[in-house]
C-alpha cells in the first residue's frame, strides 16, 4: 500500500488524485483526435468539481490553463485558448510602487497632509472655512486617540500652521474647538458640533 506522501507530487491538489491520473494517461495517447476528447472530457469534470465558479470570467479559459500545468505542459493538443506559459508560472510579479516619503507627525496621518494643502490652494470662501475648521477637529480628535490625554488648542492650531507652512493662521484667543472632554466620551455631540458649524458657514454666505 503507497501513501499519497510516497505518489507523485500533484500541481493543482484540488482536483484530487483520480483527475491527475486521467491527466497524466492522456498525456500518453496517440491518437491526436482521441487526445482531444479526452482532454474536453477532463474539462467537463473539473467544471462540474467546482459548479460555484461557472459565473467567474473566463472560467473555462482557466480550466484549460489548469488542464496544461497538470500534464506539466506536455499535453500535446490544439487548445481552444491561448494558455499560460510554463516559464511564466512562477515568475514573480512585478514589485509595486511605494511611497517612502513619511508624515511629519505620524497621529495626524500623511494624508491629512494632502487634505491641507488642498485647503491651503482654496480661494477665500465659507467652503474652505468649513475645510479649515474640520481639518482641525479631525487634528484634535486624532490627537486624544493617539496619546490618550487633553490637548490644548493651541498645540493643535500650531501643528496646523506649521503643517501648511504657515498658510493656515488661526489665533487661539478666538478659535475654539470641542472640549477634550467631549471628543472622547461623547461622539454625538462631535457630529452636532460639526453640524452646527456647518449651518453657521451657511447663514454666513
Amino acid at each position: 500500500m503507497k501513501y499519497n506522501t510516497q505518489l507523485k507530487r500533484m500541481p493543482l491538489p484540488e482536483y484530487g488524485r483520480n483527475i491527475q491520473n486521467i491527466v497524466d494517461y492522456t498525456v500518453t495517447i496517440e491518437d491526436p483526435e482521441e487526445r482531444r476528447r479526452c482532454a474536453d472530457s477532463i474539462i467537463s469534470i473539473m467544471g462540474n468539481l467546482f459548479p460555484h465558479l461557472r459565473d467567474v470570467n473566463d472560467f473555462k479559459h482557466i480550466l484549460w490553463d489548469h488542464l496544461a500545468i497538470m500534464s506539466d505542459f506536455k499535453l500535446d493538443i490544439e487548445y481552444p485558448y491561448e494558455i499560460i506559459k510554463k516559464e511564466k508560472l512562477n515568475s514573480r510579479p512585478p514589485a509595486l510602487p511605494y511611497s517612502f516619503e513619511h508624515p511629519r507627525y505620524r497621529h495626524y496621518g500623511k494624508r491629512l497632509e494632502d487634505l491641507i494643502h488642498q485647503a491651503t490652494i482654496l480661494e477665500d470662501s465659507p467652503k474652505k472655512e468649513f475645510l479649515i475648521w474640520t481639518i482641525a477637529l479631525f487634528m484634535k480628535k486624532q490627537y486624544l486617540t493617539w496619546n490618550k490625554d487633553s490637548v490644548d488648542d493651541r498645540k493643535i492650531l500650531k501643528d496646523l500652521s506649521t503643517l501648511s507652512k504657515g498658510l493656515i493662521e488661526l489665533n487661539p484667543e478666538t478659535y475654539k474647538l470641542p472640549d477634550s472632554r467631549e471628543l472622547i466620551t461623547q461622539p454625538v455631540n462631535l457630529t452636532k458640533n460639526i453640524r452646527n458649524r456647518k449651518n453657521n458657514v451657511r447663514k454666513n454666505r
